[in-house]
């Protein structure tokens, strides 16, 4: 008599999550103060909002402490 009710928002089956990105994304001075996540990035993705110091760092490399997404900072 107990029939389970499953929600169908929570079946995630068949779901596969995007493409790690292995190449850095390219930001430019305009973009500064730099924040990950980008406004354009999926809400399912979204994490607290984190300052990066690209600008300070010599490599103009930086990596989110939170999901790993790489940035470079353009080159004027």
């Amino acid at each position: 008599m107990d029939e389970q009710i499953i929600d169908p928002a929570l079946d995630t089956a068949g779901v596969e999550p995007p493409p790690h990105q292995t190449q850095p994304r390219i930001v430019t001075r305009k973009d500064l103060p730099l924040s990950c996540p980008l406004p354009g990035d999926e809400v399912w993705n979204m994490h607290p909002r984190v300052y990066l110091p690209i600008d300070e760092e010599p490599s103009g490399e930086l990596t989110c402490p939170y999901c790993g997404a790489r940035y470079r900072l353009q080159k004027d």
